[in-house]
């Protein structure tokens, strides 16, 4: 399974929301690809930093618009959960990520200008679909309060966009943050937190969306880091 974070819109948190879900998903006992093809390499850096200090990473590929032709991501294919991380605009690239992912992920901000800013990317959206009719694109809620007049508004604006928007939110929260600067994803970072919350329940919805059943996470060394908000 190949998911692709896509938006033309920099700063929506599409870096964070790939190394999170690789990140889980390895926790729970997946074999994942986690693929780097921002020219930012963002996520190198955070999977160089977790070297350092010994931790536990996915799989790591950089990668850029000929990603489509990786015999890597190829390989990997039918047994390996893979997520591709690409640049905050409509490139070569977003287009060569569409042409291989089951799924294309669009996180969207909360305010009028993440909305208005989605259009593009569903239109590209569209235009891979006019060769690939069995790729599959909803809309996930990023960096938002949830439960704020501001996310209920932005909630009604996308369900008109076109595409499916996914139940699970993520909040605009501090924990994803520390734990990228720890060399972590939020579920391995501070568990029990409503940031570990809710990329679990992301993974479980996009699990969903291909009728897999839930997955019950491995057991993960306890921390003594009290809910986060």
């Amino acid at each position: 399974m190949i998911i692709a974070l896509v938006n033309q819109k920099g700063g929506v948190g599409k870096t964070t929301i790939a190394i999170n879900l690789a990140v889980a998903a390895m926790s729970r006992g997946q074999s994942v690809l986690l693929v780097d093809a921002d020219p930012q390499k963002s996520v190198l850096t955070w999977g160089a930093f977790a070297c350092e200090l010994g931790l536990p990473t996915p799989r790591l590929l950089g990668a850029d618009e000929t990603l489509y032709q990786s015999s890597e991501i190829a390989a990997a294919r039918e047994d390996h959960f893979i997520v591709l991380d690409t640049p905050g605009r409509m490139d070569a690239v977003q287009r060569a990520a569409l042409a291989i992912a089951d799924l294309a992920l669009l996180p969207c901000g909360p305010s009028a200008l993440d909305a208005w800013a989605l259009t593009d990317t569903v239109a590209l959206i569209g235009q891979a679909r006019t060769l690939r009719q069995d790729l599959r694109a909803a809309i996930v809620i990023s960096k938002t309060r949830v439960q704020t007049s501001l996310h209920r508004g932005a909630r009604t604006v996308l369900e008109k966009a076109g595409l499916p928007v996914l139940a699970s939110d993520l909040g605009d929260r501090i924990v994803y943050q520390e734990a990228l600067a720890a060399g972590m994803g939020v579920t391995t970072y501070a568990q029990h937190s409503r940031g570990a919350m809710e990329v679990e329940a992301l993974l479980d919805e996009i699990g969903g969306i291909y009728g897999k059943a839930k997955h019950q996470p491995a057991q993960r060394t306890r921390r003594n880091t009290p809910v986060r908000r």
